[in-house]
């Protein structure tokens, strides 16, 4: 219940669209009672102030590679698990780095690389009494297409990464403009087009990196790449209005693609998925009501709402059981058992986002989380890639 020192609290939470939507606000502010005020970015713009002006921000909605920012510079501090309630819901992905022991573990940043505080005050996989995050949202990612539209290509009996950098998509073809993913994406096509050999594709070498760069300017300059977009509206706009037919996606995108009657289909790639987990932090800063406030709404996330409201959008939560009360049989049974969907499925805003009979990508949870190739990461070459990956973008 409310209390009355939480009513006069007010709780800035920094983070992305991905998760801070109107609805979410509304609802925690409802069953907490207290103010929240959402400060909504893209990614890297969320990363940057969070370590530049790490006083503008009470709780802290990011991904897991942005650990590598965040945590040297000292804006979060540790997590305390006994305050946390239901940690021991929470599933083995982001506590062992695999859902079962058969799982692929995923090169790159899988979470528990990142999740519990050492005793030297770093970050590692060794379990102890502290996290740098509370681990909640995740997903496995690919890319998304047209099958009418380069028939010739999507009519394979297998979808593949390299698709995205086939010939046969020229002036059809989009990517994510972000550098930590969209060179990602470029590595999976490369890769599985075979253009290119890498050693690790989550930490790329300079060499790697230059040659790389150099092929994607080449197809650039041929007509490959119609545009490049920053977030999902964006990304459902290239697919709707600018005669994308194939492009990295993220699933939100998906309601939009639904409105505009888009013929698509999400890819299940034989060589494995991009996958990234989301969590929040608390500021180094917060401090008394301000804290009790964070750690109530860390907890609420684990209430069961928020994880429905979040398979809504196509993601999934990192304490699944208490969110399937949230959800309806045939919502748990397509989003997670991986079952056609028994009737028509309403999306965030109550809308039909998901026809009865149809089927996720991929199959199950346990499916699709065990067939991830890499994680969304930081490389140790981060900067260089930035910087030529800026270049490409700006190519002509």
């Amino acid at each position: 219940m409310p209390t009355p020192s939480s009513k006069r609290t007010e709780l800035r939470v920094l983070g992305t669209s991905v998760t801070l939507t109107e609805a979410v606000r509304k609802r925690a502010m409802s069953d907490l009672g207290l103010r929240i005020h959402f400060e909504v970015l893209d990614g890297f713009d969320a990363q940057r102030q969070a370590v530049i002006e790490q006083g503008s921000f009470d709780v802290y909605d990011q991904w897991f590679h942005s650990i590598d920012y965040l945590w040297p510079t000292g804006a979060l501090q540790p997590i305390e698990l006994d305050r946390i309630d239901h940690w021991s819901e929470v599933n083995a992905l982001p506590k062992t780095g695999r859902l079962a022991p058969d799982s692929r573990y995923g090169q790159g940043c899988n979470p528990v690389t990142r999740l519990f505080v050492q005793a030297d005050g770093s970050v590692g996989d060794a379990t102890s009494g502290q996290i740098s995050m509370l681990p909640l949202t995740h997903n496995a990612d690919s890319f998304v297409y047209l099958p009418g539209e380069v028939s010739q290509l999507f009519d394979a009996a297998e979808e593949s990464w390299s698709w995205l950098v086939s010939p046969q998509c020229n002036g059809r073809a989009a990517l994510q403009a972000d550098a930590a993913i969209g060179a990602l994406d470029a590595v999976l096509a490369l890769r599985a087009s075979g253009e290119m050999k890498f050693g690790d594709i989550s930490n790329l070498e300079i060499e790697e990196i230059d040659q790389m760069i150099s092929l994607l300017m080449a197809k650039k300059k041929a007509g490959l790449f119609r545009g490049f977009w920053g977030n999902y509206a964006d990304a459902a706009r290239m697919m709707i209005d600018a005669r994308v037919a194939i492009q990295s996606n993220w699933s939100p995108a998906i309601a939009a693609y639904e409105k505009a009657g888009l013929a698509y289909r999400l890819a299940c790639p034989k060589e494995g998925y991009r996958a990234w987990y989301g969590g929040l932090g608390i500021s180094r800063r917060a401090q008394g009501p301000k804290l009790d406030a964070a750690y109530r709404y860390l907890n609420w996330w684990h209430s069961g709402w928020a994880g429905a409201a979040m398979a809504r959008q196509g993601f999934y939560i990192s304490n699944p059981e208490r969110t399937r009360a949230h959800l309806s049989p045939a919502e748990w049974g397509y989003w997670y058992e991986g079952e056609p969907a028994s009737e028509d499925l309403p999306g965030t805003d109550g809308s039909i986002l998901i026809h009865r009979g149809s089927v996720r990508d991929g199959g199950s949870y346990v499916q699709r989380m065990s067939n991830v190739a890499v994680w969304n990461t930081v490389m140790d070459e981060h900067n260089y890639l930035v910087r030529k990956w800026t270049e490409f973008l700006r190519s002509g």
